[in-house]
């Protein structure tokens, strides 16, 4: 189908008085680019993230702007028509567009990856490679979750490869990249969990992709640090693989967690630790009582595999 998409830029720049007035018209499904939200994120947001691209901070100064969208047909035109006097004070502009411009874009820019020396990353859209040698791992991440693609994702699959298990734990799933992967590399079964309470259905969807169903591989939605069900259902095992792709406070939050869900001789594989935490991340890991055995670095980004000892 196609739309117009309306743009409008207020001349105060009060983007949440231009949204009453378009509630009042009857108009209620905006999207809203405004400069303050971001702020706001970076303001009260520092829990779950330790980085953010200063290309998006820049492009993001100075907008204030809502959109709609209108069938691209005589009624929507007859509607925008009957709109526009009663926009005053606003700039506009309208741009004929197609579902799959926003559905189906970013796909063309996220094809196979290679990881490590067994992986190979696949699109579920993409054929796998012929001949290529490698594990495939089928993933639709959606829109909302990550494709593999980032480094402190490859770090944990490279980091996988060296550690056989059986029983894995992985913290902040996501899309389920990590425990998937996991699977194919041997694992018998994998526990997730992520705080976005859409990860169960994206996860177990990318499970089935790669013939993995609910006895091997179950996603639970949840604050692993302070949610105390959550917390009573994952330590009701012992795990040879807990897995942590987080920002550095959460890891170094749950480094004590960790050890004790690890079974002796277990491993804990942690990333998505920027440049200037690796220090404090290590400190907690050994804090924990665990050893570190291998650490990796790429860009910017660090990852650390520690390892609890066995009883003897």
């Amino acid at each position: 189908m196609n739309w117009l998409e309306i743009t409008l830029v207020p001349d105060d720049g009060d983007t949440d008085a231009l949204c009453g007035r378009l509630d009042a018209l009857g108009v209620t499904e905006l999207v809203i680019d405004d400069e303050r939200d971001l702020d706001d994120f970076i303001a009260n947001g520092t829990r779950y993230w330790d980085y953010i691209d200063e290309e998006l901070i820049a492009e993001k100064r100075g907008r204030r702007s809502v959109r709609f969208y209108l069938p691209d047909d005589e009624e929507g035109r007859l509607r925008l028509d009957a709109l526009r006097p009663r926009l005053g004070g606003c700039g506009m502009t309208v741009a004929a567009v197609k579902d799959e411009d926003w559905e189906n874009s970013w796909k063309e820019y996220y094809k196979p990856i290679e990881t490590g020396s067994r992986l190979i990353t696949v699109p579920e859209w993409e054929a796998v490679p012929e001949n290529c040698g490698r594990v495939p791992l089928r993933l639709d991440p959606g829109l909302i979750f990550g494709t593999g693609a980032h480094a402190s994702t490859r770090m944990c699959l490279e980091a996988l490869e060296d550690v056989p298990a059986k029983r894995v734990l992985d913290l902040g799933c996501g899309s389920g990249i990590l425990g998937i992967a996991a699977l194919l590399l041997g694992a018998e079964s994998c526990l997730g969990c992520d705080i976005d309470d859409k990860a169960p259905s994206v996860a177990a969807a990318n499970a089935a992709l790669n013939g993995i169903g609910e006895d091997r591989f179950r996603v639970l939605a949840g604050d692993v640090l302070h949610d105390a069900r959550l917390r009573g259902e994952i330590g009701g095992s012992e795990y040879d693989l807990v897995l942590a792709n987080i920002v550095a406070d959460v890891i170094i939050a749950l480094c004590a967690d960790a050890a004790a869900w690890l079974a002796p001789g277990g491993s804990f594989i942690c990333s998505g630790i920027i440049d200037g935490r690796e220090d404090e991340v290590l400190a907690a890991i050994e804090g924990a009582g665990l050893r570190v055995s291998a650490r990796r670095n790429i860009d910017n980004w660090h990852s650390f595999t520690a390892v609890k000892s066995a009883r003897i």
